[in-house]
This record gives C-alpha cells, sequence and structure tokens, in this order.
C-alpha cells in the first residue's frame, strides 16, 4: 500500500515510522520540503519489506491509497477542502481530536465530529475514516504500552475503505478495534478528550493508552 502522511509533526512521523515498519511506502507531506525530508530521514531506518520513503510539499503531492491527515482541527479541514479533487476516490484517515483553546471540551456540535467534517469538506467521493486519535506519538512508535499492542479504534461508512485502514493497523503491529460508521467518530473523539485530560492526574505523561481487554 501507498500510504500519504500529510504533517510532518510527531503523530505524522510516529504514524510513518509505523506504516514503514508494516511494509507499506509513505510519502511525507509538509509545507517546505525541508520539513518532510526531515522526517522522511528519520523514519527511513524503521523501514522493513522494501519499504520506501519519500518526501514532498502540498502543493506537489500525488495522494497515495490511504492518505492521513496527520494535522490539528481547523488545519486539516482547510488541507481536505484544499486538495478535494486530488482526493477524489481515496481513503482520508482523520486524526485530529477537536479541542478548545483550553483543552476542556471540543469545539464540534453535539451531531457532528472532526472527521464528518472533514467528509464534507473533501465530498461524497472521497472515502472518510477516524482513526489514532487515541493514540500519542510516544506510544506509537514502538507500538506498545506495558507489552500490549495499542488498539486503535476506527470508524467510517465505507467497509472497503475501512478494511485498507485496519489492514494497514495490523500491519503496523496494532489492533484495529472497528467501532461501527463515520458517526461513531463522535464517541471515538469524545474518548480522545477524555485521555487527554486526564493525562495529568494520572502522570503518564502521554504515554498511556486506551484499550479494550477481556
Amino acid at each position: 500500500m501507498k500510504i500519504t502522511i500529510i504533517g510532518p509533526g510527531n503523530m505524522g512521523r510516529a504514524i510513518a515510522t509505523r506504516a514503514v515498519a508494516g511494509g507499506h511506502s509513505v510519502t511525507v507531506v509538509g509545507k517546505t520540503l525541508e520539513s518532510a525530508q526531515k522526517v522522511a530521514d528519520e523514519v527511513r531506518a524503521s523501514a522493513k519489506q522494501g519499504a520506501e520513503i519519500s518526501a514532498t510539499t502540498l502543493e506537489n503531492v500525488e495522494p497515495g491509497d490511504v492518505v492521513v491527515l496527520a494535522l490539528w482541527y481547523g488545519t486539516n479541514i482547510e488541507v481536505a477542502k484544499q486538495l478535494s479533487e486530488k482526493l477524489n476516490g481515496k481513503t482520508v484517515v482523520d486524526i485530529a481530536n477537536p479541542l478548545n483553546s483550553t483543552y476542556d471540551g471540543l469545539v464540534t456540535a453535539p451531531d457532528s465530529s472532526s472527521a464528518e467534517d472533514v467528509a464534507k469538506a473533501v465530498g461524497p467521493k472521497t472515502k472518510v475514516v477516524k482513526a489514532f486519535n487515541t493514540t500519542y506519538a510516544s506510544t506509537l512508535l514502538s507500538g506498545q504500552v506495558a507489552g500490549e499492542p495499542l488498539d486503535v479504534f476506527i470508524a467510517g461508512d465505507d467497509e472497503e475503505a475501512k478494511n485498507k485502514v485496519a489492514q494497514f493497523i495490523k500491519d503496523a503491529g496494532l489492533r484495529p478495534v472497528d467501532t461501527g460508521p463515520l458517526s461513531r467518530a463522535r464517541q471515538i473523539e469524545g474518548l480522545g478528550f477524555l485521555h487527554i485530560v486526564t493525562q495529568g492526574d494520572l502522570g503518564t505523561n502521554y504515554a498511556s493508552a486506551v484499550k479494550i481487554l477481556s
């Protein structure tokens, strides 16, 4: 699978690391070629099974099979609108938690979510999947917490797109948990919010994980 990761920040770097470790080729996309190339160089050592990694700019990107918007809420909507034509027919993964400026609530309406806002921005020909918003960058780099593989909660309306993202997650050494249609992103984002606001009391410094055990 060819995976395009837009956003060369900590989450973009972590997801790129897991992707190339799972044998998938990755293109890192940044506002500048230098910022994208820096991340590409950092994750190259993790590549397995012939996975290739490259860098490009937002202006020149040619999206792959799966496009990950590793961006803050708001910026993800802007980029989705900017690339809407190029994203036609692609599977787009939204990872954002739509937090307010004081990190004590979500800015999305109760009947919407970041992922649903992205879906509106790209149009009906693009398949949007919610994933990775409950996992932190530091834990993604190792792929586990306390010896347990990370759970990645996903939601989406297109089964083929969800299966594609689930396969990518499995190949990355993680466990996909399918929660249902894209509207379930509202609950997943609420879970991500709770995970964030409990970090202070837990003292886990963003190194914890949300996991379902049985």
